[in-house]
This record gives C-alpha cells, sequence and structure tokens, in this order.
C-alpha cells in the first residue's frame, strides 16, 4: 500500500483530527491594505517590505497583480518583471521563474532562482547576448547545447521586453 493511501485511510478513520479550520473570505472583513512581500532567492534575500500596495507578478497563467486581501493560492513564475508598488513608488525586479505564494493575513512570497533589479541590467550586453543564443539555437551543435541556447534565448528575450 501506498503511503497516499494509507494517509487517505487515516483521513477517514479520524476525520476531526487532520482537518484544518475552514477559513472564510467575506467582503465585509476589516484587513490590512498592505501587503507582507519577501522576495527571495536560495542565498538571499532581495526584498522585504510591510508597506507594497500591489505586486504585479509574471505567472504562468496570466499577468497577475495581488493586492491586500487577495485569495490564497500558488502560482508558478514564468521569467519576467515583478513590479513592487509601494505609496512611495515602484521597484522592478527580473526573475528567470519560481513561485508565488499568497497567504492568508496578505502575505506573499516570492521565491526564484535568479532575479534581480531591472535598473542592474545593460540593453547592450542583452542585445550580445541574444544574438550569440540565436547562433548556437539555429546552429548544428548537440541537442543539449541547442537547447539550453532555446532557454536561454526565451529568458533573454524576455528581460529585452521587460527593459523597453
Amino acid at each position: 500500500m501506498s503511503s497516499f493511501r494509507i494517509a487517505r485511510a487515516a483521513l477517514r478513520a479520524r476525520p476531526s483530527a487532520f482537518r484544518a479550520p475552514m477559513l472564510r473570505r467575506g467582503y465585509a472583513d476589516v484587513a490590512s491594505d498592505k501587503i507582507q512581500l519577501t522576495l527571495a532567492l536560495p542565498h538571499q534575500s532581495v526584498y522585504k517590505s510591510t508597506d507594497v500596495v500591489q505586486v504585479n507578478i509574471p505567472a504562468e497563467s496570466g499577468e497577475m497583480g495581488v493586492l491586500a486581501s487577495h485569495v490564497p493560492s500558488i502560482e508558478q513564475l514564468k521569467p519576467g518583471l515583478v513590479e513592487v508598488i509601494e505609496e512611495s513608488g515602484s521597484k522592478q525586479f527580473f526573475l528567470s521563474g519560481g513561485f508565488a505564494v499568497v497567504q492568508p493575513g496578505s502575505l506573499l512570497s516570492i521565491n526564484a532562482v535568479e532575479g534581480y533589479p531591472l535598473e542592474d541590467f545593460n540593453a547592450e550586453a542583452v542585445r550580445n547576448q541574444i544574438a550569440e543564443a540565436q547562433k548556437i539555437a539555429s546552429g548544428s551543435g548537440s541537442e543539449q547545447d541547442i537547447a539550453e541556447a532555446k532557454i536561454e534565448l526565451e529568458v533573454l528575450e524576455s528581460l529585452q521586453a521587460a527593459m523597453k
């Protein structure tokens, strides 16, 4: 019997012991108008604030805006621009992909493998890297080299579009 079946059988045996309390969202609830945001990479925290009004993320399902009291969800991120909007202005970060987790209480955690402030990129360097990746992707190299070049090209083209 698989471990999943064992766990499911345990749930049927004692359902009240394993059930999480039901969270309900109502329109009349008084909630904070700010988001607690954490943007983290494996080796460092890039951004942390409790004063965020809105966060726009490049979800695989489409561009998405997250406001305070957003419905809890988990979104896979594609390479693209994360825009953090505060009352005092906005900040932009380019992420190579990752996950965004929206939790009750207006908590948003964004986890990515790589991410940098948009102003750290040089448009000329990005154009040069795109040209190199296009040569490799259309060349007669190994399948692995071509596949890696196509992934690199997708990320670089997303970066170039975000810089415009």
